[in-house]
């Protein structure tokens, strides 16, 4: 048995051992809706947070291909990741790459440990996609910035300790230009949550305003006025992950055990969804690949993305054709899928957003 061979099987160990023990029940879209800070803090204990980092930042000094072996291996198993998975996945990285050791020392240690919950300060409900047409802005104070702004859709602002925020710091006439990220706690004085119920009756979802927000110097991420560049870097991480494939992946093995259901017909569509799915897993493999030479894989991550929620949709498609459900509860994995579905191509980048991507790097 080869190492990563073996490291699967542990994550599935434990999967599997805290299913029958009845302390979560799998769901689709487990890493952004399924909060457990008690499971987050037993990958911690295992060193499967932060695998990639440094050991004297809390890390395991592994490759994101071994941190895919363990992510996979979450998500097939419909776990609760959501306390640790965007600090873990994209934050803890761009500290990693663009944040001075001070605050690599302050925000890193607690992220693998499981005691951080970062939270995305991205999306603006004005700017939608559009990450450039942000207003939120920061001005220069004494000591630090001075925020004012809102920012939406933010996933677990209630639960988080702190978050990402990007805003505008300059005005240019290039509006990719004069953008900054900052590490902001959210017991400050002046950050308001309010919460967002989706049509699941799920809350994860919230809308936060920053009044007057002080954000201490050392906070900022990279170069002020410089980061339109680290967030696309970022990006990559946010969108070259097996979320984008697996989300839905509990219905999948739902229909994959109740082939003896399906006639031919059905069973040939099923094929090739788990074909695509195979496809789908080596887009992965390279992203990750790609990570461990140091390269911000964003035109790969883009097409994984944009192909991945395709897929995700065709997946959900198929189990309403197969299963002939009627009605479902949104507990039900199939209804709790398809209520999640229409975030699917908007969250990461709209569908348009990422063919635009394409589209540019294609061009002679």
């Amino acid at each position: 048995m080869t190492d990563r061979t073996e490291l699967r099987h542990r994550v599935r160990d434990l999967c599997r051992g805290w299913q029958d023990e009845g302390r979560y029940r799998p769901r689709p879209d487990a890493w952004l809706r399924s909060f457990d800070l008690d499971f987050s803090r037993e990958l911690a204990r295992r060193g499967w947070i932060g695998m990639t980092w440094p050991r004297h930042l809390g890390g395991a000094e592994q490759s994101n291909v071994d941190r895919l072996v363990v992510t996979e291996e979450l998500l097939r198993a419909g776990a609760p990741v959501a306390a640790h998975w965007i600090g873990d996945r994209q934050i803890g990285p761009s500290i990693l790459r663009h944040g001075t050791p001070e605050l690599q020392r302050e925000i890193l240690p607690g992220i693998s440990s499981g005691d951080h919950v970062l939270c995305l300060g991205m999306s603006e409900p004005e700017a939608g996609s559009d990450l450039a047409a942000v207003r939120t802005t920061a001005e220069r104070t004494d000591g630090g910035w001075r925020v004012n702004g809102r920012k939406i859709w933010t996933s677990h602002a209630h639960r988080a300790t702190h978050s990402y925020l990007l805003a505008r710091t300059e005005r240019t006439e290039r509006k990719h230009d004069g953008l900054t990220e900052f590490v902001v706690d959210m017991d400050s004085r002046g950050v308001t949550v309010t919460p967002i119920v989706d049509m699941a009756g799920s809350h994860h979802f919230n809308e936060v305003v920053f009044e007057d927000v002080f954000v201490p110097a050392g906070r900022v991420i990279g170069v002020a006025g410089q980061g339109w560049r680290q967030v696309t870097e970022q990006l990559a991480h946010e969108r070259g992950g097996p979320e984008r494939v697996l989300s839905t992946y509990p219905v999948l093995a739902g229909l994959l055990d109740a082939t003896a259901e399906l006639d031919a017909g059905l069973l040939v569509e099923l094929g090739e969804l788990v074909a695509r799915l195979g496809v789908l897993r080596a887009m992965c493999v390279r992203v990750a690949e790609a990570l461990d030479t140091g390269v911000a894989p964003v035109r790969e991550a883009a097409t994984l993305k944009y192909l991945g929620t395709e897929f995700e949709r065709d997946v959900l498609e198929f189990a309403r054709t197969a299963a002939n459900p009627g009605v479902l509860a949104p507990d039900d994995p199939l209804g709790g899928a398809i209520l999640a579905a229409p975030g699917f191509s908007i969250r990461g980048g709209s569908s348009e957003v990422l063919l635009s991507i394409l589209a540019k790097q294609e061009a002679p």
